[in-house]
């Protein structure tokens, strides 16, 4: 079967956040597709069926083009950013689909549009605000203290405010420089009970800047993060009291994201590049 290697939410090769996509005719085994995700040993592998493959009929079901699931290399995930992104690319370039907007169903997060977009490539996600649950000195009764722990002391830093979305944790700190500069303890901060640690504070050169921890899932640093920008794009559009934002993800492969706040949605646009175009034998 083919395999493809996307480098997403990049300006060009050997940057942004680099995904697998596995084109399949049906589901394989989730015990197969979790193997092949390890063996690739990226943040995340995405696998997409048409819906032709899927059984599902015109009537009743709605309309999407794939079905879509994720996987990092020691579990499933129930959204991927920077994999759908590459899903896009990979269908657009590779697939041979007609058209400009693709439709990727999710089991947990939905139906997702990837959109062609003057070179880049645009994701159309719905909106997680994320909700205050602490500050430099105190958290709120409903983060367990066990939470509060790692992530203080798993970054090594107390943040200005701390915020939990759908899926994270999200830590706001004053500067851009202090983002740069954490150094986290992965084994403490991984007790914090969600999927990972999201670190943001305004930036220099973009509106708002970010680093994404995930040890929870198998991923120390996620190099670029679609998903955990649903949560950061409506914060900064409150905050910075504009819609159309730019971001930069400061992990060493640099990751640069349009973003884009309409009522319950978000867009988030960026670049996406095919580096590897192969064969993968599992059966």
């Amino acid at each position: 079967m083919k395999i493809y290697q996307v480098d997403a939410f990049a300006a060009a090769l050997f940057q942004g956040n680099p995904a697998a996509v596995v084109p399949l005719t049906e589901w394989l085994p989730d015990g197969t597709m979790q193997n092949i995700a390890m063996e690739n040993n990226l943040a995340e592998t995405a696998f997409i069926v048409p819906r032709a493959g899927l059984g599902d009929s015109a009537a009743g079901v709605g309309g999407y083009d794939y079905a879509i699931r994720w996987f990092t290399p020691t579990v499933e995930v129930e959204l991927c950013g920077h994999a759908t992104l590459a899903s896009g690319q990979v269908v657009f370039r590779h697939l041979d689909f007609k058209g400009d907007v693709v439709v990727f169903r999710s089991r947990h997060s939905g139906d997702l549009k990837v959109t062609k977009a003057a070179g880049a490539l645009e994701l159309d996600f719905p909106a997680n605000m994320p909700e205050l649950t602490g500050t430099g000195t105190g958290v709120a009764a409903s983060v367990r203290p066990a939470d509060h722990t790692a992530i203080f002391e798993g970054l090594g830093i107390a943040p200005r405010e701390l915020y939990r979305g759908r899926h994270d944790f999200m830590v706001v700190l004053d500067s851009q420089e202090q983002v740069e500069e954490l150094s986290p303890n992965f084994t403490i901060l991984a007790g914090a009970q969600a999927r990972g640690v999201v670190v943001t504070a305004p930036g220099r050169d973009a509106d708002f800047v970010s680093r994404c921890f995930f040890p929870q899932s198998g991923i120390d640093e996620d190099p670029v993060t679609g998903s955990a920008h649903t949560m950061m794009i409506p914060f900064w559009a409150g905050r910075l009291g504009r819609n159309k934002l730019s971001a930069i993800q400061l992990s060493r492969r640099r990751g640069w994201l349009d973003c884009t706040l309409a009522g319950d949605r978000v867009f988030i646009g960026g670049q996406a590049h095919t580096y590897l175009v192969g064969d993968i034998f599992v059966i």
